[in-house]
C-alpha cells in the first residue's frame, strides 16, 4: 500500500454459500397420515467469482468492504420440492490482480483481461431429501442429508500493472512529464521528489500502432530491500515487456547520471534477474539544461555500445517522436504480455475428499478424522436405525474398520468418529 489514495495489496475474506439441508417429510392425506416419503433436496450454495474490470485502477474499494459471502442454498421442501440455489457473488478487481491463498501462499489465479470471470470458491452441494434414500428394502427412510458446509478463506489480492513499457529512474528525472507528452495520461507533475505515489498508465498511439506505458514511482538506492517505495512498486514493472530508463542527464541536482543509471540497474538486478534482463532503451532527459551536453557525451562513451541512448527534452517534447518510434521497433520483436499461470488449477470447494486419518489419544480412544468424517456427520442421524446401518456400511466400504484392526484396535475398544463414540466390533 502506497498511500491513502492508492492501494495495490489487500487481504479479504471470501466464503461460498452452504448447501441447503434436504427435507425429511412424508405425504399425508386425510385418513392416511403417512403415505410415503416426499422430502426434496436442498439448494446448492452460491459460488464466488472474481471478475476483471478495466475501469478499476486499484484496490482502494476493498478497504471499506473486506468480507464477501455468497448466499446459502435453501432447505428442500415437501412434495419433492427442491430448495432454491444461493446467489453467486461476483467480486470486481483491476486487471492484473493476483489472487493468493493467505495460509499457503499459493497462486489461485491472475485476473488478466477485462470481463474475465474466474471461479474461486464453489458453493456447497444441497443435502438429499429423504425420498432419495428409498430402496427396495427401505420404503420409508426417516432421515435426510444435511447440506454441504464450506469454510471461509482469507485471500490476498495483489495488483501488478499490465503494461508494455515501464518508465524507471530516480525521483524527479522527468518520467511523469515524459508520459504526459507521449500519451493522453495526466499524471501529477511537480519539481520535488516522490510526486508520483502510484503507477500511472498511458496509451501511446502512433498512427495505427499503440502500446501501454507505465510511469513507475521513482526508485532509490536500497529499493530492492524495501527502502523508499521499493517493494511497493518494483512488482509493477515485473509484467512489462521492456524498460525505458529515464536519466537526468543535466545533473542539475548535483547527481551523477552515470552513477544513477548504475544504481537503478543494480536495484533491478537484486530484486529480480528477470527485470534486469528486460530490454532497455535509455532516455537522457533535460538536454536543454546547461551542462547536459558534456554529460551526454560521457554517458554515450560509456554505454553507447550496449544501449540505445536517446536525448530528449520532455518539457518541450523534443526527441519524443524518435523515442516512440524506437520503443515500437523494440516491442515488435518481443512476445506479448502473458498472465501468470498457477502451478495447478485450484478452486476452494466443500468437504470434497473422503480421506481419513486415525490416531489414538491419551485415553486410548481411537479417533478418526478427515473428509470422510465430515461427510458422515452430515449424513447420519444417530437416532435412526437405517441411518446408523448406512454409517456402518460406509465404514467398512471405505476401509476404516480394516485400518482400525491394523492399528491394533480390539473388540470393546472405544472409537470416536465425529460426535459418535462406539465400542469396536469386528
Amino acid at each position: 500500500m502506497a498511500n491513502a489514495e492508492f492501494t495495490d495489496k489487500v487481504k479479504i475474506v471470501i466464503k461460498a454459500g452452504d448447501g441447503g439441508d434436504g427435507m425429511n417429510s412424508f405425504k399425508a392425506f386425510k385418513g392416511k397420515p403417512a403415505c410415503g416419503p416426499d422430502g426434496g433436496d436442498g439448494g446448492k450454495g452460491g459460488d464466488v467469482y472474481f471478475v476483471g474490470d478495466k475501469d478499476m485502477t486499484d484496490l482502494f474499494s476493498f478497504r471499506f468492504t473486506s468480507k464477501f459471502f455468497a448466499e446459502d442454498g435453501e432447505r428442500g421442501g415437501s412434495n419433492k420440492c427442491f430448495g432454491r440455489g444461493g446467489k453467486d457473488t461476483f467480486i470486481k478487481v483491476p486487471l492484473g490482480t493476483l489472487v493468493r491463498d493467505v495460509e499457503t501462499g499459493r497462486l489461485i489465479c491472475d485476473v488478466f483481461e477485462d470481463g474475465e470471470t474466474v471461479l474461486v470458491a464453489k458453493g456447497g452441494n444441497g443435502g438429499k431429501g429423504n425420498v432419495r434414500f428409498t430402496t427396495a428394502r427401505r420404503h420409508a427412510p426417516n432421515f435426510a442429508q444435511k447440506g454441504e458446509k464450506v469454510k471461509p478463506h482469507e485471500i490476498i489480492l495483489e495488483m501488478k500493472v499490465i503494461a508494455d513499457v515501464g518508465l524507471v529512474g530516480f525521483p524527479n528525472v522527468g518520467k511523469s512529464t515524459l508520459l504526459s507528452k507521449i500519451s493522453a495520461a495526466k499524471p501529477k507533475i511537480a519539481n520535488y521528489h516522490f510526486t508520483t505515489l502510484s503507477p500511472n498508465l498511458g496509451v501511446v498511439r502512433y498512427y495505427e500502432k499503440s502500446f501501454v506505458a507505465a510511469d513507475i514511482p521513482g526508485l532509490i538506492e536500497g529499493a530492492a530491500q524495501g527502502a523508499g517505495l521499493g517493494h511497493d512498486f518494483l512488482r509493477h514493472i515485473e509484467r512489462t515487456r521492456m524498460l525505458c530508463h529515464v536519466v537526468d542527464i543535466s545533473g542539475c541536482e548535483g547527481r551523477d547520471p552515470i552513477e544513477d543509471f548504475q544504481k537503478i540497474n543494480a536495484e533491478l538486478k537484486e530484486y529480480s534477474e528477470v527485470l534486469a534482463g528486460l530490454p532497455q532503451v535509455v532516455v537522457c532527459n533535460k538536454c536543454d539544461v546547461f551542462g547536459a551536453e558534456d554529460n551526454l557525451k560521457a554517458f554515450k562513451k560509456k554505454y553507447g555500445r550496449k544501449y540505445k541512448i536517446l536525448p530528449i527534452t520532455a518539457v518541450t517534447g523534443e526527441g519524443t517522436r524518435e523515442l516512440i518510434e524506437k520503443l515500437l521497433e523494440v516491442l515488435d520483436t518481443l512476445p506479448p504480455v502473458e498472465p501468470i499461470r498457477p502451478e495447478e488449477e485450484f478452486t476452494y470447494a466443500g468437504e470434497g475428499d473422503l480421506n481419513f486419518e486415525i490416531f489414538q489419544d491419551e485415553d486410548g480412544v481411537y479417533v478418526v478424522v478427515g473428509g470422510l468424517v465430515d461427510m458422515l456427520c452430515r449424513n447420519v442421524v444417530l437416532s435412526n436405525p437405517d441411518s446408523m446401518q448406512y454409517f456402518q456400511k460406509v465404514l467398512r466400504l471405505r476401509g476404516v474398520i480394516k485400518e482400525l484392526s491394523k492399528m491394533g484396535c480390539k473388540e470393546g475398544d472405544t472409537v470416536s468418529i465425529g460426535d459418535v463414540e462406539f465400542d469396536f466390533v469386528l
